[in-house]
């Protein structure tokens, strides 16, 4: 089992979970669609050459981001990333997979 982990801004937060929902993402016993999330203040300065969803080079943005943590099992890890980066507006999205252990 993994967890994982990504940076939304709101406009787009239901459909990337959408998303990882449909390729497998959330399962947890009998549910489905589970994931956490809390919201945030994400910081990014786009570099020269980049092609930023929001805000410009070379200069330091700010702005509300949701961070999301949703359980994803081996088989559909990467199914579940693949849809998550099609999804993602960001040219370069913010994830990390964790693997969880059983005590």
């Amino acid at each position: 089992m993994y967890t994982l982990v990504f940076y939304i801004p709101e406009t787009h937060l239901e459909s990337v979970k959408e998303a990882v929902f449909a390729a497998g993402a959330g399962v947890q016993g009998e549910y489905q669609r589970c994931c956490w999330q809390v919201l945030g203040q994400g910081q990014f300065e786009p570099m020269p050459g980049a092609q930023p969803f929001i805000g410009q080079a070379n200069k330091l943005e700010q702005l509300p981001e949701w961070r999301v943590e949703i359980l994803v099992q081996e088989a559909a890890l990467e199914a579940v990333i693949q849809a998550f980066k099609q999804a993602h507006p960001y040219e370069e999205p913010a994830y990390a997979v964790y693997v969880r252990v059983a005590i």
